[in-house]
């Protein structure tokens, strides 16, 4: 492949619009040695976890995208929360699927895209590829291997040539894409009603013999099919044994050390030009202004030199702050994993050193140029407080972990958990009182008080039989559990007294079901217009609200959001209350329309082609989705896919858990 881009280093090519290669091959990074279900280097198991036709994915390639992942994030976010080794390992079977259905339609990356493709990803200021040396050094230094790295280019090709081939029918309509700019566009002033079975159910008080009937008649529902055990265990808490651990600005240098080239990385400088829009009446042309500038800007290769960008920031700008500077924000932009929707500076992330932005960035009513400029690199002391997170809530669960270890030895020895925690409260920076605790009688999947629905937690109780008996140390919400029995109660039907609060419980949430749907439409009755509705539900005391301006696709209060939710309001002109209660999640929703303000259809021919591309890619994207999951429902089908579930289970037990909130990077074992 090296050979075929010297060959071609004179020459300019044009081929398909690729994915950025920034997201697909950001987990082609080799993962550091690390903790292992089988006590091998994850990073050198080849054990296969599932087969793809005759693709092989291994321990290897999971350990890679867990690694990656979490140097990703820095140990702001644990695995468990990204969907753990189960989601990985589906993303790692699409993508084989993807790439076998490509080829299998002679769609397969030829080595002349993909030399064009490296060539246009690599190329310098003036558009030229930036030579093989460069190139080899490039990737060396970001993705570790060469030819994996190209694999994962023609895994892309490949893919968006299959996304072309399969959506090339794909259209939208003019009436569809107006359709749906009157959807985007029209607001309206809402007054709705929440009827829920919850709010129902406060009101019903049943009586004692309703609640004796029942009983009589649902008795064995609430049979114990299982023993019931009551447990009192000794608990150590993760975070804290971890707190009291001294980590030396040596440890925190090795850490660094090991951090591959992209994770020293503390954001990318952007340059921005900014256009206000004073007026709304202005918005076009202040839009066309900024189209005039990109279009002086971007040479043929879509990139502009910082001198040259600074220039025009500075005599154009409308942010003094940043146009004196040249245009450059005061801050490195990095990506935030935190935040719900991708803000304004972070699309320069996807962008190459000297890119603009092809189209103005519309945020927030007015209008941007961008322009991402190189990385910024982090240096140790930047990197030391992420480093100090990571490396103390690893040395926490290890410690946590050996002193769990140890009062499991002694409390079987001693069978008095009260002794135990008094001799280890001080290596757990903990008191002897809150190391002690007790459940109530509990059977398999029960949400246990502090620790929750927890697997782990009832393998470990399954074989205690007798009172004292001692289980193994395991992992349960914010640290480790070493649990005895007290008592044991056997299979049963419970008597009325014992299980009277869940039968009250459960006549309530019948009777408040079988009501709500009518008691919805019983207020749609009692009201003749959108502007009595609130009050008329308040009367009720059930939930009641209004929304001004609201726009279809967004949440309406405690409504929630619905497809059905909003056609019902597209539908209803000022004043009008729905005719009948749609239903969202549990609850049923009673909505009127106070005002209703239609779309702007003079607007409408500058947002048409936007707003077509957008139907036609999110159409497009859905299409694809389908037609992948297809094969690979196929494929299951015809015995080409293959998940050895015995492997996956002991990286399952060896996954790091979710962190608590507000716990960056926690090792605590999750619950269900």
């Amino acid at each position: 492949m090296l050979k075929q881009l010297a060959r071609l280093e004179r020459t300019q090519k044009t081929i398909i619009l690729g994915f950025a290669v920034l997201m697909a091959v950001s987990l082609v990074v080799f993962y550091a040695p690390g903790r292992s279900a089988r006590n091998l280097d994850p990073s050198k198991n080849t054990e296969v976890v599932a087969k793809v036709g005759s693709a092989k994915v291994t321990i290897a390639d999971l350990a890679q995208t867990r690694e990656n992942y979490r140097q990703m994030f820095g140990g702001r976010i644990s695995l468990a929360q990204l969907g753990g080794n189960k989601r990985f390992l589906e993303g790692l079977i699409s993508k084989h699927v993807i790439s076998q259905e490509a080829a299998r339609l002679g769609l397969a990356a030829s080595d002349a895209e993909l030399a064009a493709k490296i060539r246009k990803d690599f190329a310098d200021a003036s558009g030229q590829f930036i030579g093989i040396d460069r190139y080899k050094e490039s990737v060396t230094a970001r993705y570790g291997d060469i030819e994996k790295f190209e694999n994962e280019v023609r895994d892309q090709i490949a893919q968006e040539k299959l996304r072309a081939f399969v959506s090339a029918s794909v259209n939208v309509s003019d009436d569809e894409v107006q359709e749906e700019y009157k959807k985007r566009n029209t607001s309206f002033d809402v007054s709705y009603v929440v009827v829920s079975a919850d709010k129902l159910a406060e009101k019903i008080q049943p009586s004692d013999e309703e609640l004796r009937a029942f009983y009589d008649s649902h008795k064995t529902d609430y049979r114990y099919l299982e023993p019931q055990k009551k447990i009192r265990y000794v608990f150590i808490n993760t975070e804290k044994a971890g707190s009291k651990l001294q980590i030396s600005d040596a440890d925190l240098k090795a850490e660094y050390d090991k951090l591959q080239p992209q994770f020293k990385e503390a954001g990318v400088k952007v340059q921005q030009i900014l256009l206000k829009v004073a007026r709304k009446d202005l918005d076009a042309q202040v839009e066309q202004k900024a189209k005039d500038i990109i279009a002086k800007l971007r040479g043929p290769d879509g990139k502009a030199t910082e001198a040259a960008f600074a220039e025009a920031a500075r005599g154009q700008s409308e942010d003094p702050a940043t146009a004196k500077n040249g245009g450059y924000l005061p801050q490195p932009v990095k990506r935030n994993p935190n935040a719900k929707a991708e803000g304004l500076y972070e699309r320069t992330l996807d962008m190459l050193p000297g890119d603009v932005s092809d189209i103005p960035v519309r945020f927030k009513g007015n209008w941007y140029i961008l322009r991402r400029g190189d990385s910024v690199p982090k240096t140790f002391e930047e990197a030391k407080p992420e480093l100090l997170v990571s490396l103390r809530n690893r040395r926490g669960f290890q410690t946590a972990f050996e002193l769990a270890t140890k009062a499991e030895a002694r409390l079987k020895e001693t069978k008095d958990p009260q002794k135990v925690a008094q001799e280890f409260a001080a290596q757990a920076n903990m008191t002897p009182a809150d190391m002690v605790k007790e459940t109530p009688y509990i059977k398999p999947q029960d949400d246990v008080p502090g620790i929750g629905s927890n697997q782990q937690f009832e393998q470990a109780i399954e074989g205690l039989n007798n009172a004292n008996d001692v289980g193994n140390a395991t992992g349960v919400k914010d640290g480790f559990a070493i649990p005895m029995l007290v008592d044991k109660k056997d299979p049963r039907i419970p008597d009325f007294d014992e299980v009277k609060g869940k039968i009250v419980e459960a006549i309530k949430k019948q009777k408040a079901t079988e009501q709500v749907e009518q008691k919805a439409k019983d207020l749609i009755a009692s009201v003749s217009n959108a502007d009595g509705l609130k009050a008329a539900g308040e009367k009720e005391g059930l939930t009641a609200d209004a929304q001004q301006a609201y726009k279809l696709g967004s949440a309406l209060g405690s409504a929630g959001s619905s497809t059905a939710l909003d056609e019902a309001i597209f539908g209803l002109k000022s004043g009008e209350v729905g005719k009948t209660p749609i239903k969202v999640d549990n609850n049923w929703v009673v909505v009127g329309v106070t005002k209703r303000t239609e779309a702007d259809l003079a607007e409408f021919a500058k947002q048409r082609d936007s707003l077509r591309q957008s139907m036609l890619s999110e159409r497009q994207g859905q299409v694809f989705e389908d037609y992948v999951a297809g094969v690979q429902e196929r494929m299951k089908r015809e015995g080409k896919i293959k998940i050895y579930e015995d492997v996956l289970a002991t990286l399952e037990e060896d996954e790091e858990p979710a962190p608590p909130p507000m716990i960056p990077g926690g090792l605590n074992f999750p619950t269900k």
